[in-house]
């Protein structure tokens, strides 16, 4: 019995640390690429890609333990769904980024795209209750 518990507790060991390493390359990476690169078209690119491994590598951990929390009587998840949370925050940030390059974004447009994404992660999640239990 507590060796079943350690083996099911390896898969989340493994996605926080995956999670840590992502965010660690990611603000490092951004903080060397405002330190000392000119803002041309390359640099834009690669600092839109390590925001979004930045903020995705920080939210998985944090989806994961929320998963955990509040999964009611349902079974725990699997690891991908927090990784697929993650992408869907670190998406989320990254476009409120790039619509802030034009002066676009205000509350408005970011609230919107904020509930369109949480309705597509609701309906993803309820999908996968009803067919597989978690």
């Amino acid at each position: 019995m507590a060796q079943d518990t350690q083996h099911s507790r390896r898969p989340q060991q493994g996605t926080a640390l995956a999670g840590f390493f992502l965010a660690c390359m990611g603000w490092l990476g951004l903080f060397f690429l405002i330190r000392g690169v000119v803002p041309r078209a390359g640099a834009r690119w690669m600092f839109f890609v390590l925001l979004y491994i930045a903020v995705a590598g920080t939210v998985i951990p944090l989806a994961k333990y929320l998963n955990e929390r509040f999964r009611g009587r349902y079974h725990e998840p699997p690891d991908w769904v927090s990784v697929r949370q993650g992408l869907w925050v670190g998406l989320y940030a990254t476009t409120c980024m790039w619509l802030q390059i034009p002066r676009v974004l205000n509350l408005t447009i970011a609230f919107f795209l904020a509930l369109s994404l949480i309705v597509i992660e609701v309906f993803l999640r309820l999908r996968e209750r009803s067919l597989y239990g978690y």
